[in-house]
């Protein structure tokens, strides 16, 4: 039973988060009051990110789709969707294979056609791999805060969580950003492998789409085999340059740094009362509510407190783990997912396993598993506040 004091604090977050909500940019648009030149750019990224690319422009010779959008559409363009992709593996000698010599470990699924005698694709899991596991399309909303939290504050968060809650502390992934050839904490990708925003569009480019760049020259074999990288490249010029001078990865970059963060939806008495339940389970001790921002020239970016319910850091979920190795990440190791934009996504989990949000909490193990055990046992009452805050994010 709620009392006065508690419903009369509740309707006030209601008016503030409902006015918030509706005032405050919606999904797929840019931050508020950007300079009209930082603007052009989010705008120039946006027609990057939606175009189809062509052969001749670089796209295959192996590739899973010819433009961002075509993966990054639901609720609007940024967004995430229900497509998956598919990364193999095996253990050999005890230790986790990409299988590299077989084009390993994502699984580009179509390919150029220069001629009928040399059909380039689709790759095929190779009859070897023992690990296949789907990773779904993750939401790009917001990512340009995420892009600008300080190391500092991540690998401080995982010494916090050392200190107080070992069982479930998470680990900072360590990698060496292929842009700037300097050490950081990896925060993007599912596995936390990706630094930051520029390696991340370049590394979608050559991954997703087959077009080079200067952070990643080298296209990839198709199944490994450079035989029929030779035969299927051969509308794309001077193997030797590549096929984005950069303009297209900072394009990208643009769009996803400033698009804005998902708007909040409805914020109700019963969703109030769901985060304290999201609390006192647990939940909160990963998806950590907020982060902030450290200093820079676009106020958008400065020094901003945010709430993307995610400490960024990879754990240990068990059962729940993808199989694959991945830079710091080991086979049960997850990065937390963001909870922001929830509301909007239809499936749920890395591998859109789950078609609910109790199907997906009930999914966690290993470090999560705790969580997952107390909501397990939670009166129907207090499941149904937590649906609503869930659902208001």
């Amino acid at each position: 039973m709620y009392s006065k004091w508690w419903l009369s604090f509740a309707l006030v977050l209601l008016v503030i988060g409902s006015v918030g909500a509706a005032d405050g940019p919606q999904f797929g648009e840019p931050f508020p009051g950007l300079p009209q030149d930082v603007k052009a750019l989010f705008l120039a990224g946006v027609n990057e990110f939606s175009a189809a690319e062509e052969a001749n422009e670089g796209l295959g010779p192996v590739f899973n789709d010819v433009s961002c959008v075509a993966c990054h559409s639901n609720p609007a363009v940024g967004g995430d969707s229900t497509i998956t992709e598919t990364r193999f593996g095996r253990m050999k000698g005890g230790k986790f294979d990409p299988m590299t010599e077989f084009g390993g470990s994502l699984l580009q699924v179509r390919g150029l056609e220069p001629d009928p005698a040399h059909a380039c694709g689709p790759e095929r899991i190779p009859a070897e791999a023992t690990i296949v596991a789907k990773r779904k399309t993750t939401p790009l909303f917001g990512l340009g805060l995420v892009d600008n939290v300080p190391d500092a504050v991540l690998l401080g968060i995982a010494a916090a969580q050392r200190a107080l809650t070992p069982e479930i502390a998470g680990e900072a992934s360590i990698v060496t950003d292929a842009t700037s050839g300097r050490t950081r904490v990896g925060r993007f990708g599912w596995k936390a492998q990706v630094a930051t925003l520029v390696t991340f569009s370049a590394d979608a480019y050559l991954n997703e789409m087959g077009i080079t760049s200067p952070t990643f020259p080298m296209d990839n074999l198709p199944n490994g085999s450079a035989d029929r990288l030779e035969q299927c490249d051969g509308l794309k010029g001077d193997p030797k340059v590549p096929e984005d001078n950069g303009d297209g990865v900072v394009a990208f970059t643009d769009f996803m740094t400033f698009l804005a963060p998902p708007p909040r939806g409805a914020i109700t008495p019963q969703a109030i009362a769901g985060r304290v339940v999201f609390d006192r389970i647990g939940c909160a001790s990963c998806h950590l509510p907020t982060l902030v921002t450290g200093p820079n020239k676009v106020r958008a970016l400065n020094q901003v407190r945010f709430q993307p319910f995610s400490d960024f850091l990879l754990h240990d979920m068990g059962s729940l783990g993808d199989g694959i190795e991945q830079g710091r990440a080991g086979q049960r190791q997850m990065r937390t997912a963001p909870l922001w934009g929830l509301r909007v996504r239809t499936t749920f989990l890395h591998d859109g396993r789950a078609s609910s949000l109790d199907a997906a909490i009930l999914a966690h193990d290993g470090q999560g598993g705790g969580a997952s055990a107390k909501f397990a046992q939670l009166d129907t009452g207090s499941k149904n506040a937590l649906m609503a805050f869930l659902r208001s994010l």
